[in-house]
């Protein structure tokens, strides 16, 4: 390991990375848009354009999912071995391994991710995936039934056809690869369109896809807009299934379009209003440490981001204490800088939300213990912000803010906590810190969410499933589930030789 001088003359000369990659990729080519019009990535550190990007509508999603329609009806891919489709995949992880420095640096200008956490977690993260459906590839069977009849039954597993894969802004590699990586086990062809504020990235995938061997027409990505390309592919009934991550209400734009077209099968991940219940018998340092973490990790866009923390009232005022003297030390800056805790906003639009949330707590009656001010420079930072006696009724207590915005509140027992706990209309995550097992056992199991964190948080494992209750969705992430999202369950059936089968 370098010294951290040694790390940061290696972010220096990666800070303005070459953009190589600007237009749609279809059918194996880098292409223009049809109607040739382009929009601006903005760098969120200077609010300053860093590229123009072809600008994909309907056409070009008309366009991509006829080659992904060829390359799933014709094309080898699906009909590849599950082994050699899992060779080309392992040499995909193996090119992004190549590029990590690159990779990450594209994420850093356009999306104001840590550059650190970018080369360390989030490239590695996706390279993961990509290893880990890859050794499933050639493990996709069916079952030999046993039938009530004379009959002889068995199932076969096969891919579901063309997908379409919408990608949110906060994790653009990770995300792209949780969903990208199991599509392409399975043997399906697909059309991603990635967030119009971080398309850099994607298209740089698209290339090294090509390299690795990725038959054309197998990943298209089209960069454009969600009420243009994002409804174009939920809406298309050349597409076969649909996965997105964002917004409920986008959520339930999608899952209409699908409906009123061909009825295509939906997953959706659509975010969440986490709690981290903290009990009197924590480990203080550790509970104020997760805390922070759980809403200041990714500048607070995080979808399981601890933004409601409950804290029994035997340790509040030492533990609230702890928590303000963390945040205010918590350093906001260049997200280069290896010094650096927190990048900005993803853009001018998301900062501006996360500040109106912070006046309406304000107006609420919230008690703003530190932070709740735009950084006095250029570019769209805010402050690590914690608000103290928020209600279960206020908005920062209700509504995804998706910011570094901490609300806090003081509980007295397990069932209050229980109660707070559950009156959110997500339940995407939940995280629990106590030395006490029945404690952590009964909470766990009251608490309405997808994902549990006792005494830890951003647990996340690829073998591990993810995704939501109630309004955060359904479907599930990661693990050999979110293969079966990918595939079709075939029944076929033959009578026992000379035996009647009505």
């Amino acid at each position: 390991m370098g010294s951290h001088g040694d790390e940061y003359s290696s972010a220096s000369s990666v800070k303005n990375p070459t953009i190589k990659f600007t237009k749609l990729f279809i059918n194996g080519e880098f292409v223009d848009s049809v109607s040739g019009k382009t929009f601006e990535t903005i760098d969120p550190r200077t609010g300053e354009v860093i590229a123009r990007i072809a600008e994909g509508d309907k056409e070009d999603i008309d366009f991509a999912v006829k080659a992904a329609r060829h390359a799933f009806d014709h094309g080898p891919w699906p009909r590849l071995s599950g082994s050699e489709r899992g060779r080309i995949m392992m040499k995909f992880a193996d090119l992004l391994e190549e590029h990590a420095e690159e990779l990450a640096a594209l994420d850093t200008i356009d999306a104001g991710k840590l550059f650190s956490v970018g080369k360390a977690v989030d490239i590695p993260h996706a390279i993961s995936c990509l290893r880990y459906y890859a050794g499933a590839a050639d493990k996709v069977h069916g079952k030999v039934l046993k039938m009530s009849r004379e009959l002889h039954g068995y199932t076969l597993l096969e891919p579901i056809g063309v997908v379409g894969h919408i990608i949110p802004w906060n994790f653009p590699t990770v995300l792209l690869f949780v969903k990208v990586s199991p599509a392409l086990a399975a043997g399906c062809t697909m059309v991603v369109k990635p967030a119009e504020q971080t398309p850099l990235s994607a298209l740089y995938y698209a290339h090294l896809a090509k390299l690795a061997g990725i038959p054309d027409g197998v990943l298209n990505v089209v960069t454009g807009f969600g009420p243009t390309a994002g409804a174009a592919v939920s809406s298309h009934m050349d597409i076969d299934a649909v996965s997105f991550t964002g917004s409920p209400e986008v959520g339930r734009k999608v899952m209409q379009a699908a409906a009123e077209s061909n009825l295509k099968v939906v997953s959706l991940e659509l975010g969440g209003k986490s709690p981290l219940i903290i009990f009197d018998d924590a480990d203080l340092d550790m509970a104020a440490e997760l805390a922070i973490l759980g809403i200041l990790f990714n500048k607070g866009e995080a979808c399981v981001a601890s933004s409601r923390v409950y804290v029994q009232e035997g340790i509040y005022d030492e533990l609230v204490k702890k928590l303000v003297e963390k945040a205010k030390a918590w350093v906001v800056g260049d997200p280069f800088d290896p010094k650096v805790q927190q990048g900005p906003q993803v853009d001018r639009k998301q900062f501006e939300r996360i500040l109106s949330y912070i006046e309406h707590g304000k107006r609420e009656g919230a008690t703003l213990l530190t932070g709740g001010k735009p950084m006095a420079q250029n570019g769209y930072y805010i402050e690590p912000t914690i608000f103290a006696d928020v209600k279960e009724e206020m908005l920062i207590a209700k509504d995804e803010i998706f910011g570094p915005v901490m609300a806090l509140a003081k509980l007295k027992t397990i069932e209050e906590a229980i109660k707070k706990a559950n009156s959110t209309r997500y339940g995407l995550a939940a995280g629990i810190v106590t030395k006490d097992l029945n404690v952590a056992n009964t909470v766990s199991r009251s608490v309405r969410a997808g994902t549990i964190w006792i005494n830890c948080y951003f647990a996340f494992d690829i073998d591990c499933p993810f995704g939501g209750y109630k309004m955060s969705g359904f479907g599930r992430d990661y693990g050999l589930e979110a293969l079966h999202k990918y595939l079709q369950v075939k029944s076929v059936v033959t009578p026992l030789y000379n035996t009647p089968w009505l």
